[in-house]
């Protein structure tokens, strides 16, 4: 990403908009507005295999493995705006188990690009799915999208929830009722 041409780029904004980009306040608004884009999106620059670093173990389990309340930060690719909240990830091991923070870093590795939720929840999916080679995945992710709350409809309470479900999440509806029950719980600590 060339952050010196997005710096610029800003700068001509600003004076699009009747601004000085010169004044007070402003003067270096350009720059911080291109080196936040480039971590917004950073998932265009990193590489998935060198994210999880071989943290996939051999495991004697085919029990349900469930990382909840993840938080979750985009861009819309509409408007450019962000959208945020939780992911929720489950899957059902086979052989192999994923370290718990290189779920995180999945999530956050997709997120770090222009997208649409739906899109977004199916590749964190996918990912799980060949990473692990589980027998099943499930990801339900809940985000609010300032592109429907600061603007438009201007509906500053809606959620959206998507749900991407894969091998037994899919084909089996026990599993996937239990998947839903465990992420829905009220757990105390």
């Amino acid at each position: 990403m060339n952050v010196e041409r997005i710096s610029q780029l800003v700068r001509e904004l600003l004076v699009e908009f009747g601004e000085n980009p010169d004044r007070d306040g402003l003067n270096k608004t350009p720059m911080r507005v291109a080196k936040a884009y480039e971590f917004l999106l950073s998932g265009y620059s990193q590489n998935l295999e060198t994210l999880v670093n071989n943290a996939v173990f051999d495991a004697e389990s085919n029990n349900m493995i469930i990382s909840r309340d993840i938080e979750v930060y985009s861009l819309c690719e509409h408007h450019m705006l962000p959208f945020f909240g939780r992911c929720h990830v489950g899957y059902i091991a086979r052989k192999k188990v994923i370290g718990l923070s290189k779920i995180a870093r999945v999530v956050d590795f997709y997120a770090r690009r222009l997208q649409i939720q739906e899109r977004l929840t199916a590749q964190i999916a996918r990912a799980i799915m060949d990473f692990t080679k589980a027998e099943g995945v499930g990801v339900v992710m809940e985000c609010r999208h300032l592109c429907s709350m600061m603007r438009g409809v201007e509906k500053q309470n809606s959620v959206m929830t998507t749900s991407s479900v894969l091998g037994s999440f899919h084909d089996d509806e026990i599993t996937r009722n239990e998947f839903l029950s465990l992420i829905s719980r009220d757990v105390r600590h």
